[in-house]
């Protein structure tokens, strides 16, 4: 079973060099000797180190890729869509509900034949949430039009990437190619991995992008892509793209074959292990498939006929190979990684049932399991279970149960889940300490509060031991927040930081009711929760309970979610609802390891805008989203932070009553992340008063469309340089060397227009 690297060295045209790498590092290892024209990408787990791999490597010269950082999965895929139009060679990857959310793309890729490579880091789809691998995104992925590749290790994935961009222009093919690893396995499994060793020998492998491309720079040539088709001429485009389909899995056998002569290295279309004169047989794909090898070779030393099968190759889905690997073999337990949920199995026992019928096979027993969903890891007992399955049915000449899960417990009802946090009473949270009434002239709202100690009584929302690192300033943001909250809350978190550290099943710190749903998907849940429950009121269904008084819906966003959730969020504005969007802005997408988002600020380092050569940080300016959400129109929009507490709370109470009585109100507090930001994990009030006394982050309300600064460090004799913000945080400290002062003062140039800006619309309500 172990990789004979002398064998594969001593066979090779091309020499070759070892590396110790993930699949990931493997992929974008590929990817930058390839040096692809553009990539389009969005983080997401386990994916997103692809995207830093490269960058990383962008940062010290080694390729020319541009790397485009986009506010979605479904963008990144349009990004790669319009590359590919415009003639370049294109690259991505992504996860899970990343590529659903960019699912719609996908068909249009292939339907009008434009060529690409996309890593797809296979991991559980919600729902519930689960980050880790298995197949129940690539399955989604079987019906997009894609060939797709298979890899077991790290290994394979160098090899497939650099055969699938040769794949996907092949004249016979010309479609998008998928090349798929198992997310935390592979992905992150770090292994002995050799690589050739000139880019040189691979561009000559790839060869040129092929001519005779139209493209939509050519100005001789002026093109329409993708225009309306009615259904004769569409049924014909469908059938070119079933031939090309076709197509791939012959040119792939070529392809491969002459790659195995380049690099000794050989990747039939299925892989067979010991399957000459198998009796009983399991099928597997990816990481598993090299862990089934050892459980073949177990089952021999014991005189048993045992042989495994995987496919490097499912679309097209080897049929013929499968039914002749399978003709003389008994009984083959067939394991997915996914449910095709009601189809009575998973999709690959289905197609394998459906290959040996098309063969004329009806003896051999077919066995279907779902195994390993949800990161659930299989090891060689598990394969040796799964053929213990194989060999009863070749004994007894039936199989007793075609379809079931294996490794799964159903529980047992004494086990359920008890309540160990006692819901939040009413009385508690009405105390009737924060007054707010609206001033009948000015049309605005005065609020008062008490001494900042008295709130003190005011229970906390949530329970202690969630599993923030240390110094995160979400919470202490937010707890400060509800403290300006009276009465009962339902809060919405979407897919972040805040929402993965305090629900881990079965466990929850939330003490009031909590929804979770994905990052674009939170403004629009939440406004379905607002609108049935004035609906549910109006009908007279919520009598039952007493309400004292009206719930307060409040989504908590963060973590680059309003890039994302941008365009939904400003939907629930337009719409209306009453509900608040509170952001945490810590300035990055922080729980996927800290890669850039559009609030980053120009020149700070992530791990998507490394600091190299060519390369210094983050190359745009941070979005204003306070100002893009004021101009919906909403009644109250607001900033805030932990360091000025009295202001926070004042603007939650006001916060509350706007979306108790008009509509969305949407605020946004700046939150220290000591892990990303590089600081020591006790410094973060201090740094974000620093944010705030530089005008970097400036504390003001738009209220019925004027604008007031509530903190004027100017006026305060308070304010600072921006640099005593910046040289703070290990992420900025580059900023402050010589050789990086034009970009500090582009930074301190757009701090210092938004400020001025922002004065002139305190000094003119009109503006």
């Amino acid at each position: 079973m172990a990789i004979d690297y002398e064998k594969e060295v001593g066979s090779a045209k091309v020499e070759q060099k070892f590396l110790y790498e993930s699949g990931n590092e493997m992929a974008a290892y590929a990817a930058h000797q390839i040096n692809y024209h553009v990539m389009g990408y969005f983080p997401i787990s386990p994916s997103t180190e692809v995207a830093q791999f490269l960058d990383s490597m962008k940062a010290s010269g080694q390729h020319d890729i541009m790397l485009v950082p986009s506010d979605g999965e479904h963008s990144s895929a349009g990004i790669c869509y319009g590359a590919s139009t415009a003639g370049g060679r294109v690259f991505n990857a992504t996860s899970a509900q990343g590529y659903l959310y960019m699912l719609e793309q996908l068909p249009v890729q292939s339907g009008t034949r434009m060529p690409m490579v996309m890593n797809l880091i296979c991991r559980s789809i919600s729902g519930p949430l689960n980050i880790h691998g298995d197949h129940s995104d690539l399955y989604f992925a079987l019906n997009t039009g894609w060939p797709i590749l298979m890899c077991p290790d790290p290994q394979s994935v160098y090899d497939m990437n650099i055969m699938a961009i040769k794949l996907a222009e092949h004249a016979k093919v010309r479609l998008p190619v998928l090349v798929a690893m198992d997310g935390y396995f592979t992905s992150h499994q770090k292994r002995r991995v050799q690589a050739i060793a000139n880019r040189e020998d691979v561009q000559s492998f790839i060869g040129p992008q092929p001519k005779g491309y139209d493209d939509t720079l050519d100005r001789e040539n002026p093109i329409s892509v993708g225009p309306y088709m009615n259904e004769p001429d569409y049924i014909n485009n469908k059938y070119q793209q079933s031939v090309a389909m076709y197509n791939a899995g012959e040119v792939f056998e070529e392809i491969a074959k002459e790659y195995g002569e380049l690099t000794g290295r050989h990747y039939p279309i299925l892989s067979q292990y010991r399957m000459e004169d198998a009796e009983v047989a399991v099928f597997l794909m990816n990481s598993a498939s090299e862990i089934i090898k050892d459980v073949v070779d177990q089952l021999r030393e014991k005189g048993v006929k045992a042989g495994a099968i995987s496919p490097n190759m499912i679309r097209p889905f080897p049929q013929k190979q499968i039914a002749e690997a399978l003709k003389n073999v008994k009984a083959i337990t067939v394991g997915d990684r996914a449910d095709s949920f009601g189809a009575h199995g998973g999709n690959m026992v289905n197609e394998i049932k459906a290959a040996l019928f098309t063969y004329g096979n009806t003896t051999t027993k077919v066995i279907g399991r779902i195994y390993g969903v949800g990161g659930k890891d299989f090891f060689a007992e598990d394969g040796h279970s799964l053929f213990e399955l194989a060999i009863e049915a070749a004994e007894s000449g039936e199989v007793k149960v075609p379809f079931d899960y294996y490794g799964h417990n159903p529980g047992v009802t004494e086990s359920a889940p008890k309540r160990v946090i006692k819901p939040l009473k009413f009385e508690s949270l009405k105390t009737g300490l924060i007054t707010v009434d609206k001033d009948e002239e000015t049309g605005k709202l005065k609020v008062k509060i008490p001494p900042m100690r008295s709130l003190t009584v005011k229970p906390k929302r949530l329970s202690p031991g969630h599993g923030t690192c240390p110094g995160c300033g979400i919470f202490s943001g937010l707890e400060l927040f509800f403290k300006g909250i009276e009465g009962d809350i339902v809060a919405l978190y979407h897919t972040g930081c805040a929402y993965v550290t305090t629900t881990g099943y079965p466990y929850s710190s939330h003490k009031s009711t909590f929804i979770h749903n994905l990052f674009q998907s939170g403004a629009a849940t939440m406004s379905g929760v607002v609108e049935m429950f004035w609906e549910r009121k109006r009908r007279g269904e919520l009598d039952h309970l007493n309400l004292k008084d009206d719930f307060t819906f409040v989504m908590v966003t963060g973590d680059g979610g309003m890039d994302i959730g941008m365009g939904p969020a400003i939907g629930a504005a337009l719409r209306g609802h009453k509900m608040i969007v509170l952001e945490y802005d810590n300035e990055g997408y922080m729980n996927t390891g800290a890669q850039q988002s559009y609030s980053t600020p120009i020149g700070h380092r992530t791990s998507t805008s490394s600091i190299g050569k060519t390369q210094k940080g983050k190359v745009t300016q941070h979005k204003d989203t306070p100002q893009i959400m004021a101009a919906t129109n909403i009644p109250y929009v607001f900033t805030g932070s932990e360091a000025f507490p009295q202001d926070l709370v004042k603007k939650a109470a006001k916060a509350q009553w706007y979306a108790q009585n008009e509509g969305l109100v949407y605020g946004k507090i700046l939150s220290a992340c000591p892990l990303n930001w590089m600081t020591e994990d006790n410094v973060g009030t201090k740094l974000v008063s620093l944010a705030v006394d530089s005008c970097f982050f400036p504390l003001y309300e738009v209220e019925q469309g004027v604008t007031t600064i509530t903190y004027n460090p100017e006026e305060k004799e308070k304010r600072v340089d921006v640099t005593e913000w910046l040289k703070g945080m290990g992420k900025t400290k580059h900023l402050l060397k010589e050789e990086n002062e034009a970009a500090l003062n582009n930074f301190k140039d757009e701090v210092e227009r938004r400020w001025s800006r922002l004065k002139a619309k305190h000094e003119h309500p009109e503006l």
